[in-house]
């Protein structure tokens, strides 16, 4: 099976996005709880670590386009993140948090996009659809985040805050190992040439930005929703404590077995239609989860949530690619920066629609917000159905 050869690096993609996933969200509960500072902390700290992977993927993109080897980009990535590690295992004290902590993890995060870029490239060279494989490589990424932040907080809890960056450190050896063995030193994500993509670039590709735009108003969506219901379960439904946990649990879940069935709808029904029919179904859900009022209810949404986030998290990604014109490497880090950003905004909005009103407000707006993607994608469905049938 072609897709065999490939399993080392699924394995590295799975490793590096493991360890991102057990910083990723324990880094807000550190600063407050481990360390006891005020919350506005979390936001200086995540927009310092994002604005920092936001210009390393650009300029990562540009030499990954350019023909560079990309193994020492993802070496950069590790080097960052185990430096981080070390230095918050010996250190767990704000300054470092904010100097070698926003430096290694904003450096770090740059990993799966270069990942993603070389992964679409590898699959290609071994005759392996594009989007068959972006979807292997979302349910590896999935994965690992089903595992990652359970491990950070159990390890937390059992053995104290500052535990987790040494746990973090030994994987960072782990991905060290995989790094080394999975990937030759020389190996590049160049894309093959291909006919009138030399026009394409020197241009406004409106293709591509109309993709990122329908990308971030569906990922802010995802975003507000992401941040509100673990409070609207709790605090205005009066769901127990561990009901946001079972949620997080079904969504994933589930979430992994929509990723496998994007290769079939692409097939079926073209990337187009597939994905408006996941944008509308993201419209019903959200506000299906608006209206929780009971557990049996919050397991059925969830259940809904994940299906709708695996169809687009799979599907999406194909989408901004297949706008690339001859530069892959660029249109996928244009989607995990806009990805990123929206996680960022998605925090201090729903701080301040709940402050205003509640969450669930915030969850009626997040579906508000996925029409508005919606209408982008059917505003440039004339040009997203010419680039559909060639991605499919």
């Amino acid at each position: 099976m072609k897709l065999t050869a490939l399993l080392p690096f699924l394995l590295l993609l799975f490793v590096g996005t493991a360890c991102s996933s057990m910083i990723v969200p324990f880094m807000g509960f550190f600063l407050v709880e481990g360390l006891g500072r005020d919350p506005w902390t979390i936001s200086v700290y995540s927009a310092l670590a994002v604005c920092l992977t936001v210009t390393v993927n650009r300029l990562f993109a540009r030499r990954i386009d350019a023909g560079s080897p990309v193994s020492p980009l993802i070496g950069m990535a590790l080097g960052g993140y185990l430096a981080a590690t070390l230095a918050l295992s010996v250190s767990p004290a704000l300054w470092t948090v904010m100097t070698i902590g926003v430096l290694g993890f904003g450096f770090s995060s740059s990993a799966i996009s270069t990942m993603f870029s070389l992964g679409g490239v590898l699959a290609e060279r071994r005759e392996i659809e594009r989007s068959s494989f972006n979807a292997w490589m979302r349910a590896t990424t999935s994965t690992a985040w089903m595992v990652g932040p359970a491990l950070s907080f159990f390890v937390a809890d059992r053995f104290g805050e500052a535990s987790v960056f040494k746990l973090c450190a030994v994987l960072a050896l782990v991905w060290l190992v995989l790094w080394r063995v999975a990937l030759p030193r020389d190996i590049t994500a160049e894309a093959p040439p291909r006919a009138g993509a030399d026009g394409e670039t020197e241009r406004f590709n409106t293709g591509l930005w109309l993709s990122v735009a329908f990308v971030f108003c569906l990922s802010t969506a995802h975003s507000l929703t992401f941040a509100a219901l673990p409070l609207f379960y709790v605090r205005e439904v009066g769901l127990p404590g561990y009901a946001p946990g079972t949620a997080f649990s079904i969504k994933t879940f589930v979430e992994v077995f929509a990723i496998f069935s994007t290769p079939f709808l692409i097939a079926r029904f073209g990337l187009w239609r597939s994905l408006m029919a996941t944008t509308l179904l993201a419209v019903v859900t959200i506000q299906v989860l608006a209206a929780v009022s009971s557990f049996p209810q919050m397991l059925a949404g969830a259940a809904l949530e994940g299906l709708y986030y695996g169809l687009y998290a799979s599907l999406g990604i194909s989408f901004v690619q297949s706008f690339a014109a001859g530069r892959p490497a660029r249109a996928t880090a244009i989607y995990w920066n806009a990805m990123m950003v929206t996680g960022i905004l998605a925090g201090p909005a729903v701080g301040v629609i709940a402050q205003l009103r509640d969450f669930a407000t915030v969850i009626q707006v997040a579906s508000a917000v996925a029409a508005c993607a919606a209408l982008i994608l059917f505003l440039g469905g004339w040009q997203t159905r010419r680039r559909s049938a060639t991605a499919a």
